[in-house]
Formats: C-alpha cells, structure tokens, sequence
C-alpha cells in the first residue's frame, strides 16, 4: 500500500511566465516582460541595485536601495502588489533574479533570502552569471 502512494506522480504548480510574444526575442521586450521580473543585484557594503524586466530595454532606470523595510522589502512587496493586480491573479507573483557579485558577503544573501520569505516571494533564483552592463552599473554605482 505504502509503495503504491509513493508511485502516485506528484503536480507542483510552477510561477511560469505567460506565453508571450515577449519571450521569442529579446528585440520584441518590452513593457510584458517588466511586470513579472525583476533583478537584484548585490555587491559589497550591503549595495543592492534593483531594475524590472531587461536591463536596458526597460524604461524604467536601475535604483538603489538598502536592506530592511523601508528599502528593498517596500520594493518587493510593491511589486507583488503591482504583479498581482497587472494579472489580476494572485497566483502569478513576481519572479525575483538575485545575482550576488563576487564581493557580495554571505550575511547579505542570507538577508535577501530573508526579504524574499517576509515578502511572500515564492518564485525566485540566485544565478552569479552577471552581463557586462550589471556589471558597469555595479561599478557605477
């Protein structure tokens, strides 16, 4: 009996991105792909820059903030908001790149990881592959 409800395939509903024109080229992005992702980046002495869809083709300019609620827990849980009522499905929340730098600390990824749990993020990953506008826009700012 045991072996057969583990045999039973198992469904997890995953926070995909829609079909979409958006996704065929990075030519055809523009305001579809800004209201779903959006990009943290982390650099040393507690940095984050955040940016909405792909960097460069969003009208919408890269900004600073700090950790804690008045920084980068307000902008995630503006953009939850934002997400939820742009699709008007509370299933379809945001999706969260966090791209830590080299000179990232571990305790600042803990504490992004942190953000995302009190925000009720449920959709995000953490890539270390950085382009070279991330990183002139790190070194920038």
């Amino acid at each position: 009996m045991v072996t057969i409800e583990l045999a039973k395939p198992k469904i997890m509903a995953l926070g995909l991105p829609d079909k979409d024109p958006i996704w065929d080229g990075v030519i055809n992005c523009g305001a579809g792909i800004d209201y779903r992702v959006m990009t943290v980046l982390l650099d040393d002495n507690n940095k984050i820059i955040t940016y909405s869809g792909l960097l460069g083709y969003s009208d919408k300019l890269p900004k600073k903030v700090e950790y804690g609620a008045k920084g980068i827990r307000k902008v995630l849980l503006n953009k939850k908001k934002n997400v939820q009522k742009y699709t008007g499905n509370t299933d379809k929340g945001a999706i969260v790149i966090i791209k830590p730098s080299k000179k990232c600390n571990f305790k600042n990824l803990v504490d992004i990881l942190d953000e995302m749990a009190i925000s009720k993020i449920d959709t995000y990953v953490i890539v270390n592959d950085f382009s070279s506008e991330e990183s002139k826009l790190l070194a920038a700012n």
